[in-house]
């Protein structure tokens, strides 16, 4: 039986604490990985709903199929959209999860990593709460930075080498997460 890969829902002492609050929200946008596709690489990724505004339920309703059209004139052009991601995190370091970790997330789209094309397929995805003109949080880095250890001992073909932004697979059509994200930073705290 294929067991899906859940951060649990409950604390765990051998989780990171910034890890032991998930939230779970599935969403049915989700496929299976192609056959034997191994798990290699990370792509960080921002959101936010409208755009440069952070809180309620927006992100969960996209990546639910929920999204109201009418509740912002901004979701008239995407409410119609399928897309997921295996996780984010808010402003304030709460994670939420959406797809199991071994299961496809939607959130590369069109994209190319290290001569391969459909990052989906390999690739685990991260969205942070944030826009691509404003700083991310402490408490953002903090729960980034342990769920990609979590991630490194789980998947150990993501180094830090295959740690990426979106922009760095969809080049010209993606910009996140942007240049107020601070890879040195992050970078930092994974050594």
């Amino acid at each position: 039986m294929n067991r899906e890969h859940w951060l649990p829902e409950i604390a765990d002492r051998g989780l990171h604490r910034e890890l032991q609050k998930v939230r779970r929200v599935r969403s049915p946008n989700v496929s299976e990985r192609p056959e034997g596709m191994q798990i290699d690489a990370l792509i960080i990724h921002n959101i936010s709903l409208p755009p440069g505004q952070f809180g309620g339920s927006w992100i969960d309703d996209l990546f639910c199929n929920q999204l109201d059209p009418a509740r912002h004139p901004y979701f008239r052009d995407i409410a119609d959209l399928r897309v997921s991601a295996h996780a984010l995190i808010d402003r304030h370091g709460q994670l939420t999860q959406y797809v199991a970790f071994d299961k496809k997330a939607w959130h590369a789209g069109q994209s190319c990593f290290d001569g391969r094309q459909q990052c989906n397929d390999f690739s685990i995805g991260i969205e942070l709460e944030g826009s691509d003109d404003q700083s991310f949080t402490d408490a953002q880095y903090a729960c980034l930075i342990a769920l990609t250890r979590y991630l490194q001992r789980v998947y150990p073909a993501i180094t830090a080498e295959r740690i990426v932004g979106h922009s760095d697979i969809a080049p010209g059509r993606k910009t996140d997460p942007g240049p107020c994200f601070d890879w040195r930073r992050y970078k930092k705290g994974l050594t």
